[in-house]
């Protein structure tokens, strides 16, 4: 089994300057990786002759597939089609088809082709031309010593069906193509280190050909299982045995196989119980509403939101009450309690979410210091809560208070099976 390797290489001033967002690069990862394409690089240059030219010539030391997004307009600072054919030493012609091509996208629009857009026409003659029904700029294949260069539009929804209706099934038909299989393991509620740590004997013990990638985010963690072969069900089996292994280790922390959200993973479980929830939250500003909110089919479940930013809300609006807050504060176990609790009872739902801290940058003192955060699930039984002791930057506070309190009605909800 051969590995086949890719880079991509995005052409364009603007990217550099941070004035147009490269979501090209991350959309062609998917899809080469679903065909069991590897890419080993990305990179990101300007409209500048030099830099193609030493970017092809790199490219094409270390990958069999060499793929080129940007470049092809009609105007005098798009040089890639220029550059290419001189590259591969190819002169320009005009190409008939191209050019009936343009014409007719232009009619269809009831505009008339300019003869600035009729040069898109004149293509290095030798190479493969791939007609990009979506603009005017066509594509191009060529081939030099095995490797294939292609170079494709910058406009993603141009450059996505070029790729899916002609590169991805002209690269099938190229290159022997290894079988790819990922599988994830979403886990919450645990650090990086503190996971590589419990399942350090496992991941030294699997096999050759299964790889294990650790892909963290806000108190999230990912554990990427990629298996490379030949037969897919095989590779399926041989992954799944090595999950069944490593669960036991880590279970409490785990809440789903596969690319699923934990906004999607609590919607479920609260589905197939028949249970509602309701918010009510401070600290949080009604980003974990927003977030459960997000996902389809939400309104199964989800009862509403309250956001009693100040205590004269929380009091008056929530019921808190007044020696409640005087006695231990806003931010206090207290306070939370009683707000999920509340919230429950006024919204008419199975579950009452409540959040309250110090998001920051201001407002922390000596006993409660920015970042001290409680929150709390209630129930028509029990009332969990959980103080949690978070950073100084406000933004990854709100984010992480999301995490934590949606974990802790995930931990509830599996204690109710």
């Amino acid at each position: 089994m051969n590995n086949v390797y890719a880079e991509v290489i995005t052409i364009g001033d603007e990217i550099l300057y941070g004035q147009t967002l490269d979501t090209n690069t991350h959309w062609m990862g998917q899809k080469l990786n679903e065909l069991g394409i590897k890419i080993i690089r990305k990179v990101s240059i300007g409209d500048d002759k030099e830099e193609i030219v030493s970017a092809l010539d790199e490219a094409s030391r270390r990958a069999d597939i060499i793929l080129m997004t940007g470049g092809l307009g009609p105007t005098k600072d798009d040089i890639t089609k220029f550059t290419l054919a001189a590259y591969f030493g190819m002169p320009l012609r005009r190409n008939e088809e191209a050019l009936a091509h343009i014409t007719e996208l232009f009619a269809s629009r009831g505009r008339t082709i300019t003869p600035t857009n009729e040069k898109q026409a004149d293509l290095p003659l030798g190479c493969t031309i791939i007609t990009n029904r979506m603009g005017t700029a066509p594509a191009m294949w060529f081939e030099r010593e095995g490797k294939v260069f292609v170079s494709m539009p910058g406009v993603p929804y141009e450059m996505k069906t070029i790729m899916e209706e002609e590169v991805l099934p002209r690269l099938k038909e190229n290159f022997s193509l290894p079988v790819i299989y990922h599988q994830m393991i979403q886990t919450v509620g645990i650090g990086e280190s503190w996971l590589s740590d419990k399942i350090e004997a496992w991941e030294t013990s699997l096999p050759s050909h299964i790889r294990l990638a650790y892909l963290p985010s806000f108190g999230n963690v990912k554990l990427r299982l990629t298996a490379l072969g030949d037969d897919l069900e095989l590779l399926k089996a041989q992954v799944m045995e090595e999950v069944d292994k490593v669960m036991p280790l880590i279970e409490e922390y785990v809440f789903a196989l596969g690319d699923i959200s934990l906004e999607e993973t609590i919607g479920n479980m609260l589905m197939e119980k028949g249970k509602t929830i309701a918010l009510a939250e401070s600290c949080s500003g009604g980003y974990v509403a927003h977030s459960l909110t997000s996902t389809a089919g939400s309104s199964a479940y989800f009862q509403g939101a309250l956001v009693p930013y100040h205590n004269k809300l929380k009091e008056e609006v929530l019921d808190v009450k007044k020696e409640t807050l005087i006695n231990n504060g806003a931010v206090s176990e207290a306070t939370v309690t009683e707000m999920a609790q509340n919230i429950r009872k006024l919204l008419q739902a199975d579950f009452g979410l409540a959040s309250s801290g110090i998001a920051g940058p201001g407002g922390g003192t000596l006993e409660k210091p920015v970042g001290t955060i409680w929150i709390a699930v209630a129930d028509a039984h029990e009332t969990i809560t959980q103080k949690l002791t978070l950073s100084k930057d406000r933004m990854l506070n709100i984010k992480l208070t999301k995490v934590a309190l949606l974990n802790l009605l995930r931990k509830r909800l599996k204690q109710l099976a």
